[in-house]
């Protein structure tokens, strides 16, 4: 089974990118980030067609998330559990049902928390606290859990192409990066660093000043799994040709596969 995290950055803007790369590779579960789409407005029709399930939490304009796979998808819940207040659209969990039990997958879009200095760099860190006590809370189903998204976080100087460039970024501040490391505390492993421990892997290149000829890119996008994935991860890659592409995203996929046989529908 393969899981994939991508953020699309607009998915009617992106429609044509992502349906050739599913026809390529057909990964078997995608969690989709900043879909830029409500619900009822969501282009289901082409993913169906290719075998997809389609859950989404969506949002007018920015942010959503969305799950498509290519097995059924139980108990869709949208929300980050903590704050009724937070209207933005960052999260979605469901659930497939496996060979032994169950796997928990996540699409989440973490806040990015820039402008340093205003309420956003709170409200990011708010969010990462609110993740930490989700996930702390999960462990205890011990169920496979995939917690995969764009984290807006960049965890170690070795993410960047040029560290020093960041340090002012609201990805790339102790308080950020803490926060990550606290979900690695948990027992939580960074599905990449586990099967490349090399530097110079990116997964976001800037549509300005030339970042992806550069190669000037940032590593954001993680799949964060729960010891019970973890123990069934056997490989982890970025797919950073579809950069390349007509119209592509300033994301690329995050694909890793696991050892899960999906029971039957």
């Amino acid at each position: 089974m393969t899981i994939a995290t991508w953020n699309i950055n607009g998915v009617k803007a992106r429609i044509e990118t992502a349906l050739e790369w599913l026809k390529q590779d057909t990964p078997d579960i995608v969690c989709l980030q900043e879909i830029k789409s409500v619900d009822e407005a969501f282009p289901r029709e082409p993913f169906e067609a290719l075998g997809y399930n389609v859950v989404t939490h969506g949002q007018k304009g920015f942010n959503g998330v969305a799950i498509l796979s290519r097995f059924p998808l139980e108990d869709a819940t949208p929300r980050l559990p903590g704050d009724d207040g937070d209207e933005q659209a960052r999260f979605i969990e469901a659930v497939i049902s496996v060979d032994g039990g169950s796997l928990r997958v996540v699409s989440l879009y973490l806040p990015n928390g820039n402008p340093l200095g205003t309420e956003k760099f709170p409200y990011k860190l708010g969010w990462m606290n609110r993740l930490e006590a989700f996930a702390a809370d999960r462990l205890g189903l011990e169920e496979p859990l995939v917690l995969a998204g764009d984290y807006n976080v960049i965890p170690e100087p070795r993410d960047a192409k040029n560290p020093q460039d960041w340090v002012n970024d609201a990805l790339f501040q102790p308080e950020s990066r803490g926060a990550f490391r606290a979900l690695q505390s948990l027992g939580y492993m960074d599905a990449l660093r586990a099967c490349n421990d090399a530097a110079g892997v990116y997964s976001f290149w800037d549509y300005q000043a030339g970042a992806w000829q550069k190669n000037n890119g940032i590593r954001i996008d993680h799949l964060m799994l729960s010891p019970q994935a973890a123990d069934r991860l056997t490989a982890c890659e970025v797919v950073s040709r579809v950069r390349a592409w007509d119209k592509p995203s300033d994301h690329v996929p995050v694909v890793a596969s696991f050892d899960f046989q999906p029971l039957p529908n």
